[in-house]
C-alpha cells in the first residue's frame, strides 16, 4: 500500500477534526470557568446579595416574653406565680399543601402523610373540634392562633405532628394559688396578658421584665430547620416581690372579720394588722375579697382594699390625739380632773356624750376610758384651732400612706380656716374628718413606739432572677410625742381595756390597750344612714409588738351589742401566738378615771 501523501484529503480532515475538538474543549473549560466564578461570586461573596435574600425569605422571628416575676408572702408562699405555657399559632400559607413528609422514627423513613390525616392527629392531640381546627389552620393568615395557653406537653405533641406552618411561641399563665386569699391587695391579671387592680398593677414594671427574640429558618415546607440559622436574645425576667403579709394570717383575719359582717349584716369590715417597731403590715384582710383566679365572680367595687381605699368618719378612736397632744403641751396629767355633765356647750355649739349620766368627776384618763365626747372636747379646746390641725397632721392624718397600692385614699382633713364653729370641735373626736383603717392603725403604732410614727411598709423586698435581694429600707421614722407621753397613753389605752369601753378585747395571757370608735356613716343621698364601728387594740401593752384595727361599716342592729372586739380578740390572740410573743407576767397597770 502506498502512504497518504502529506496534504492529502485524509490528513486535512484529520486535522480539522483534531482542532474543533481542541476548541470544543477549551469553550467547555471556559464556560466552567465562568460558571465555577459566578457560583463562587452567588454563593460565597453573594456580591448581589442573593444568597441573603434567600435566607432572609426562610428567616423567621419571635418574641420571647419574659416570666413575670412572682408575688411572695413574708415566708416565700406564693400569692401570684407564672408557669410556663406556650401558643400554638400557625403561618396558614404554609399550610396550603396536600400533603407533607414526615420522619418515621420506627421504620427510620420519610413517609408522605396527607393533609386531611395530619389535621385530624392534631385536632385530637389538641382536643380541638376537627371543623374548628381546620378553620384556624387554614386560610391565607401569615400568623393565626390555632390554641392559646398549653402545656409543654402538649406543644411537643402538637409540634410532632409537624403540620406545616404549625409552631409554638413560648408564654406564660398567671395564676394564684393563694386563691382569695389577699386577692383585694394581690389584683390579678387579665386573660389578655394586661394588669388588673392591686400590686400587679401597682408593680408591673417591676414584675413584667424585657421580651426577648427568637430566629430560625422554616424550610419550604413550612417547618423548622433543626440546625440552620438559629439566634436567641434572651428575655430577661421579670423581678419577685416578697410582701410584708402573713399569708397564714391574712386568711385567719378574712375568715375572721367575714364572719362577723355576715352576723350583723354588715356593708364591710376589714382587719388590719401592724407591726410596732417596723411598721410591716402583717395582715390587711377585707370581709368581701376577690380570687384572682376568677375576678369576674365578684363585684368590681368589692374587689378593692378598703383597708386604704375606703375613708370614714373613725369617731372616738381619735380621741387619743386629742389626749397625746394635751399631755405633751403640758396643757393636762393623766389625772387632771374634770366635772362632766351629759352637755358640755362652748360658744353656740353643745356636745353630749353617746349615753346620758349626770354629773360625773373624772380624770383625763376616765375621759379616754369612758369615750365622752363632753371631756374631750373641754380637753382639746385649751389647744389651738391650728395647733389641732398640726397636731392631726403630726400623726398622719390626711396623709398619703405609700404602700404603693394605686387605689390609696389619703382621707380628708380641712385646713382650720374652712372649719364652721362646731367642727373645729368635732375633730377632737373624730367627726369632721375622714382617714382609712390603715391611717387609725398607724397613729396607734406611733402610741406603741415610744411616739414614733413609721411608714406603713407593704413591700418587703424585690429579688431579680438571680437570686439577688433588694430589701425595700423603712423610711426613718418621724417623732411625734416624747417617749414619756406615749408611755401615759398607753396605760390610757389599758384603763380604756380595763375600766371603760374597751373590755370586750380583753385576752386571757396577755394585757391589752384598746380604743373604740363610733361614728355616723354618711349616706350618698344626704344625712347618714348608719354607722362605722372601730376596735384599736395593743398588745402586749407593757411590751408593744401588734397593732390590730377592726373596722365594721352599717352593721345592722342594736349597736350595743354589736361588738368589734370579739373579732379583735381572735386575730390579736392568733397573731401572738403564732409568732412565740411571751404572755405577760405582770398584772394591768391604769391610772384612776374618777375623783
Amino acid at each position: 500500500m502506498t502512504p497518504a501523501r502529506t496534504g492529502s484529503p485524509d490528513s486535512l480532515r484529520l486535522a480539522l477534526g483534531s482542532a474543533r475538538l481542541r476548541a470544543g474543549l477549551a469553550f467547555v473549560l471556559v464556560l466552567l470557568m465562568v460558571l465555577g466564578v459566578r457560583l463562587f461570586q452567588v454563593q460565597a461573596l453573594d456580591l448581589d446579595g442573593m444568597a441573603q435574600a434567600g435566607l432572609s425569605k426562610r428567616l423567621t422571628t419571635t418574641a420571647v416574653p419574659p416570666v413575670r416575676g412572682s408575688i411572695v408572702d413574708m415566708n416565700g408562699k406564693d400569692f401570684a406565680r407564672s408557669v410556663e405555657r406556650f401558643d400554638i399559632v400557625v403561618d396558614q400559607q404554609l399550610s396550603a399543601v396536600d400533603e407533607f413528609r414526615r420522619w418515621n422514627e420506627a421504620t427510620e423513613e420519610w413517609e408522605v402523610i396527607p393533609m386531611k390525616q395530619g389535621l385530624a392527629e392534631l385536632a385530637e392531640v389538641l382536643d380541638m373540634e376537627q371543623d374548628t381546627l381546620r378553620a384556624a389552620v387554614l386560610g391565607d393568615k401569615t400568623f393565626n392562633f390555632v390554641l392559646r395557653s398549653v402545656t409543654p406537653d402538649m406543644k411537643n405533641r402538637a409540634l410532632d405532628v409537624r403540620v406545616p406552618g404549625v409552631y409554638a411561641d413560648p408564654t406564660s399563665l398567671r395564676t394564684y394559688p393563694a386563691g382569695p386569699v389577699g386577692g383585694s391587695i394581690i389584683g390579678y391579671v387579665s386573660a389578655d396578658g394586661k394588669p388588673r387592680e392591686g400590686l400587679e398593677y401597682a408593680l408591673n414594671d417591676a414584675l413584667t421584665g424585657t421580651a426577648g427574640s427568637r430566629t430560625f429558618e422554616i424550610g419550604g415546607d413550612g417547618i423548622r430547620i433543626p440546625y440552620a440559622t438559629n439566634e436567641d436574645i434572651p428575655a430577661e425576667n421579670g423581678q419577685d416581690v416578697r410582701l410584708t403579709i402573713d399569708q397564714d394570717l391574712q386568711w385567719f383575719a378574712q375568715q375572721t372579720i367575714a364572719s362577723q359582717v355576715e352576723e350583723y349584716d354588715a356593708e364591710w369590715g376589714n382587719i388590719v394588722v401592724v407591726e410596732v417597731d417596723t411598721g410591716n403590715i402583717r395582715a390587711m384582710a377585707e370581709s368581701t375579697t376577690p380570687d384572682p383566679n376568677d375576678p369576674g365572680a365578684t363585684p368590681p367595687e368589692q374587689r378593692r382594699p378598703n383597708s386604704v381605699s375606703a375613708s370614714f368618719e373613725p369617731g372616738s378612736t381619735t380621741k387619743v390625739i386629742t389626749l397625746a397632744a394635751a399631755l405633751e403641751e403640758g396643757l393636762i396629767t393623766p389625772a387632771s380632773e374634770f366635772e362632766l355633765d351629759n352637755r358640755y356647750t362652748v360658744g353656740d355649739q353643745t356636745f353630749k356624750d353617746s349615753t346620758d349620766h349626770g354629773k360625773e368627776k373624772r380624770t383625763a384618763a376616765g375621759v379616754l376610758a369612758k369615750s365622752m365626747n363632753t371631756g374631750t372636747v373641754q380637753i382639746g379646746e385649751k389647744l389651738t384651732k391650728q395647733e389641732r390641725y398640726e397636731w392631726l397632721k403630726k400623726f398622719g392624718i390626711g396623709e398619703p400612706l405609700g404602700t404603693g397600692l394605686t387605689e390609696e385614699n389619703q382621707g380628708l382633713l380641712p385646713t382650720p380656716d374652712t372649719w364652721d364653729d362646731r367642727q373645729q370641735y368635732t375633730v377632737l373626736f373624730g367627726q369632721g374628718l375622714t382617714q382609712t383603717a390603715l391611717h387609725t392603725a398607724m397613729v396607734y403604732q406611733t402610741i406603741a413606739n415610744d411616739g414614733v410614727r413609721l411608714a406603713p411598709r407593704l413591700i418587703d423586698a424585690y429579688v431579680d432572677p438571680d437570686g439577688t435581694e433588694h430589701v425595700v429600707p423603712q423610711a426613718e421614722g418621724t417623732p411625734v410625742v416624747s417617749a414619756e407621753t406615749a408611755a401615759q397613753m398607753r396605760t390610757m389605752l389599758e384603763t380604756v381595756t380595763e375600766e371603760g369601753s374597751g373590755k370586750s378585747g380583753e385576752l386571757e395571757q396577755y394585757r391589752v390597750g384598746s380604743k373604740t370608735g363610733t361614728a355616723e356613716a354618711p349616706s350618698e343621698s344626704g344625712g347618714y344612714d348608719g354607722y362605722t364601728l372601730s376596735y384599736v387594740g395593743i398588745a402586749p401593752i407593757e411590751e408593744p409588738e401588734y397593732v390590730v384595727v377592726v373596722t365594721l361599716q352599717r352593721p345592722q342592729g342594736d349597736l350595743y351589742y354589736l361588738i368589734p372586739g370579739l373579732s379583735f380578740q381572735k386575730v390579736m390572740q392568733q397573731v401572738l401566738t403564732a409568732n412565740n410573743v411571751p404572755a405577760s407576767t405582770t398584772r394591768p397597770d391604769i391610772y384612776p378615771v374618777d375623783y
